[in-house]
């Protein structure tokens, strides 16, 4: 299968021309350039004679090329790495849906810790932890993204029933650390507001209604969250997908210090007005380690109460186990970057490499040192600005991994695996629809069993019972054999 080029297919736009390291590299890019055209300029034209020796280019060169090439396959192996993790939660949450579904008993009797239930009610406790399930990769994606709580529209309406205090006495001192960080992103809200600086993420989030809030739709009306349930909140969702918005400051990013500069001169002109910011004790519920231990203490349950074989009750352990070594290794990936010195320290070689190149090649190259020098500027700080990129793919950008994508493909699964079922295998083996020994004998299942320990070979080539079943098999092995092959 030839894989479609990504470069050229679908419909260009403003958002895939910035995901292009381009958008990222013009200033410098301009500046080495613009740094060459005066070196060529002033050396050609005869002012003076700015050519310097280039032995140490060749030298300088090689090093610094296998320092960036280092630099952008560690990052990819980062990039990797974190695909291969959200395949392992893929992977186990599906394992784990599957054998609740399957495994776990409906009609239960008063027996040790199980009390009687219906069918309708083990039906019902079955697809709420599978629905907790799949709030478990929403709860990492967001985690992974630093925001922080469970007030999203993809992820409150999937643990909401989850209990809230400690006790029945309902005290805000006994509220569980899975509900406790909107207390405290509330008073902070409060302080923000006094100070005349509420957050713009907080003012859209309470402008919406408290049933389910609509989220801006993306393009083509695609809206995943109105599959999830409707459930009433107490406090404003905020938007599943909420990626920051462009500044000219991403564009132009030496506006940046400019901005620092006048907010430090606009400190010192005012020192009277500095503000006092009032610190809290912050509660930080990891919300994934929340749900695990749900789905740990229902596992437990089921062992517990004999409701399942020990073997099922370790698989069960056993994906628990692999869904937090996972987010173990997804954090480890977000939250440690490539240290700060050496990406200084790279930076900062590659700037004065690229500053003295136009006078290593002025000599030789002419008028083509200005081409050159832009051509060289693009590719190695291309480079450095892709390792840059995807070092941390979790984000919103377009280069990022697609956590949503992942979220909503095991959605779909679970909820594939709650569409089964369980049906007895003698409800659809002997269908007449079937035909266990095709291509060689196409009979129906039905057929078959109607010539009870009579069968024999369609050719009647061997006596009737086993031998003749034995006989259809291996024929049937080498009809398939032959007409697989194909002659490349």
């Amino acid at each position: 299968m030839v894989a479609s080029n990504t470069l050229f297919s679908g419909r260009w736009t403003v958002e895939r021309l910035n995901a292009t390291v381009t958008s990222d590299t013009w200033p410098e890019l301009l500046f080495f350039t613009a740094v060459a055209t005066a070196v060529a300029v002033v050396t050609n034209l005869g002012y003076h004679n700015l050519a310097i020796d280039n032995t140490l280019l060749d030298v300088l060169g090689t090093v610094l090329g296998l320092v960036i090439s280092f630099r952008t396959s560690s990052a990819y192996d980062r990039y990797q790495d974190g695909s291969n993790m959200w395949a392992n939660i893929k992977t186990a949450t599906t394992n784990f849906g599957e054998l609740i579904w399957i495994h776990v008993p409906l009609g239960r009797e008063d027996k040790g810790l199980q009390r009687k239930q219906t069918n309708l009610e083990s039906i019902i406790e079955k697809k709420s932890i599978l629905t907790l399930l799949q709030a478990f990769p929403v709860a990492v994606k967001h985690f992974l993204r630093a925001e922080q709580g469970v007030y999203y529209e993809d992820l409150y309406p999937l643990i909401s029933f989850l209990p809230r205090y400690a006790n029945d006495q309902a005290h805000e001192s006994d509220r569980l650390p899975l509900w406790h960080e909107r207390a405290e992103d509330e008073d902070e809200q409060s302080v923000n507001h006094e100070r005349g600086e509420t957050l713009v993420e907080n003012s859209r989030s309470s402008s919406r209604s408290s049933s389910r809030p609509r989220a801006k739709k993306r393009k083509d009306n695609f809206d995943p969250e109105a599959a999830l349930p409707d459930v009433k909140s107490e406090v404003p969702l905020k938007l599943a997908r909420d990626p920051p918005e462009k500044t000219v400051y991403d564009f132009i990013p030496l506006l940046r210090f400019f901005r620092w500069v006048v907010r430090v001169l606009l400190k010192k002109a005012r020192p009277g007005e500095a503000r006092h910011r009032k610190y809290k004790a912050h509660v930080e519920s990891n919300i994934p380690l929340e749900i695990s231990l749900f789905l740990a203490n229902y596992t437990a349950f089921l062992g517990r109460s004999g409701l399942v074989q020990p073997d099922i009750t370790t698989a069960l352990q056993t994906d628990i186990r692999a869904l937090r070594d996972t987010v173990s290794n997804l954090e480890r990936i977000c939250n440690t970057p490539l240290p700060f010195a050496y990406q200084v320290h790279l930076r900062l070689s590659l700037w004065l490499y690229l500053l003295f190149l136009p006078f290593q090649i002025v000599d030789k190259l002419k008028w083509m040192t200005i081409p050159g020098t832009a051509f060289a500027s693009f590719l190695l700080l291309g480079f450095l600005e892709i390792g840059q990129e995807i070092e941390n793919p979790f984000k919103y950008a377009v280069n990022d991994l697609d956590l949503d994508y992942f979220c909503l493909d095991i959605q779909r699964q679970l909820h594939e695996i709650t569409a089964h079922t369980n049906p007895d295998p003698s409800e659809f083996v002997f269908s007449p629809l079937n035909q266990p020994f095709a291509p060689a004998d196409k009979r129906s299942a039905a057929q078959l069993v109607a010539l009870g320990e009579n069968y024999v070979t369609p050719e009647n080539d061997a006596p009737a019972g086993t031998h003749s079943i034995r006989r259809t098999l291996v024929r049937s092995w080498r009809d398939v054999d032959k007409l697989t092959r194909k002659a490349y």
